[in-house]
C-alpha cells in the first residue's frame, strides 16, 4: 500500500517547523499510525538520516504517552483510540496523511512530534492524592463502597491523561480531564478530607494553563478512555461544594 505523508518536523522549542514529504511504498494495513513512523525510521537510520522524534511506550493503550494530531485528527482517524491503537486497515491505497503533534499553548513542541504535557501533571500535583493512615493495612471491609459507585469510580479513573482532550479543544481546555479525576477522587471513600482543598487547588491550576470550556464536545470524541461528557460538571460542583461548605472537607 502506497502512503504520502506530511510529517512535522522542529529542531527544538525556539525553532520554527515545517512539514516534510515521505512517500512509503510498503505500508501494511495492519500496521498502527506509531508502527507506520517506526517503518519511517528504520529506513532514515539505515539511510543516515535523522529520524522523526514522536514519543510512546507501553502500545497497548495504556500509558497514554503516544499523542499525534493525524489529519487534525488527535490520535488518529478513528474515534476514541489512541494512536497506538489506529491501524491502517480503513485508510485507503495513496492516501495523503499529516501527521504533526498535538497543538496546544499548553503543549510546547520539545522536538518534532513531541511535546511537553506537563501541565497536566501540575493539575494533579495539586490534588491528585488522598490522604491515609500509615501503618497495617485495614481489612478489606473497612471501607464501604456499594457496587454502583466502584464502577462509576472506575469509569472515571480509566482517564489516561494523554491530553487529546486538549488538542481536540478550539479553547485548548482540560476540562475533561480534570473533571474525570475530581470525580474519580469525590467518589472514593479516603480522601474525603481534602475533597474541598482538592476541587480548589486543581481547578485554580486547570484556569491558570489551560482554556475555558464551551462545552462543544470534541474532547469525548476523541478520548481513548471513553470518558463521557458529564465529567466537566464535576468541575463546577466540587468547586461550588468547597465554596458553600466553607471548609477544606
Amino acid at each position: 500500500m502506497k502512503l504520502h505523508l506530511e510529517i512535522w518536523r522542529q529542531a527544538g522549542p525556539n525553532h520554527e517547523g515545517r512539514f516534510e514529504s515521505v512517500t512509503v511504498e510498503d505500508a501494511v494495513p495492519q500496521m498502527s499510525i506509531l508502527e507506520l513512523l517506526d517503518h519511517v525510521n528504520s529506513g532514515m537510520v539505515e539511510r543516515g538520516e535523522e529520524p522523526y522524534m514522536f514519543a510512546s511506550d507501553c502500545r497497548e493503550g495504556i500509558c497514554g504517552t503516544c499523542g499525534l494530531l493525524v489529519n487534525g485528527r488527535p490520535h488518529g482517524l478513528e474515534q476514541n483510540k489512541p494512536a497506538c491503537q489506529q491501524r491502517l486497515l480503513n485508510v485507503a491505497d495513496g492516501t495523503t496523511l499529516k501527521i504533526e503533534p498535538f497543538r496546544s499553548a499548553a503543549f510546547p513542541v520539545i522536538k518534532d512530534m513531541i511535546v511537553d504535557r506537563s501541565a497536566l501533571d501540575r493539575v494533579m500535583q495539586q490534588g491528585g492524592y488522598v490522604t491515609v493512615n500509615a501503618g497495617t493495612a485495614p481489612d478489606a471491609d473497612t471501607l464501604h463502597m456499594n457496587h454502583q459507585t466502584a464502577e462509576l469510580a472506575l469509569d472515571h479513573a480509566a482517564c489516561i491523561g494523554c491530553g487529546a482532550c486538549v488538542a481536540a479543544c478550539p479553547n485548548g481546555a482540560a476540562h475533561l480531564f480534570t473533571g474525570a479525576k475530581l470525580v474519580h477522587l469525590s467518589l472514593m471513600p479516603m480522601g474525603k478530607e481534602e475533597r474541598g482543598r482538592r476541587a480548589r487547588k486543581m481547578v485554580d491550576e486547570l484556569e491558570t494553563n489551560f482554556g475555558h470550556c464551551s462545552l462543544y464536545g470534541e474532547c469525548a470524541d476523541v478520548c481513548p478512555a471513553g470518558i463521557p461528557l458529564t465529567a466537566v460538571a464535576a468541575i463546577n460542583k466540587e468547586r461550588a461544594r468547597a465554596f458553600f461548605t466553607g471548609k477544606d472537607a
